[in-house]
């Protein structure tokens, strides 16, 4: 699983003009998953993204988690985030696992993120979402496992 973190000031998700998520403080997390993800790997992802530590303490540190700041979250799935560029100039996209894997997969995760404590709403797998993000910080990290 791949996934890039936005730490936010808010964040949302619209499908053809509705807005199916939206959060004030937190993270705005896009989501993909490979061939050989599985459920545990779902599991400890959300585990290391509720409990990472990327919002400031009262000393300005990065020492506090979503979760210590009572902050929410958004899944995004994002097979782009498996794009094979390496040849030509149009991306491959066969890294990334079959949306009958992805699926039950980025549920799972959403899931688990929840079950954690971090209040958590999704995106609609597979379709064309606008996703507007403020970012904060900007802090924006980068997690494969």
């Amino acid at each position: 699983m791949r996934a890039v973190i936005q730490r936010v000031k808010q964040g949302s998700v619209c499908v053809q003009g509705e807005k199916v998520a939206r959060i004030g403080h937190g993270l705005v997390i896009l989501l993909g998953v490979g061939p050989e993800d599985t459920e545990e790997t779902a599991r400890e992802l959300a585990e290391k993204i509720a409990m990472l530590r990327i919002f400031e303490d009262t000393q300005g540190k990065m020492n506090l988690s979503v979760r210590d700041v009572g902050g929410e979250a958004v899944v995004v799935s994002q097979f782009t985030l498996y794009a094979d560029t390496r040849r030509g100039r149009r991306p491959s996209f066969t890294g990334a696992a079959a949306p009958d894997k992805a699926r039950p997969l980025v549920d799972l995760f959403a899931r688990s993120l929840a079950e954690l404590g971090v209040p958590t709403q999704q995106g609609v797998f597979g379709a064309e979402m606008l996703v507007e993000i403020l970012n904060d910080g900007p802090v924006t990290i980068w997690l494969e496992m």
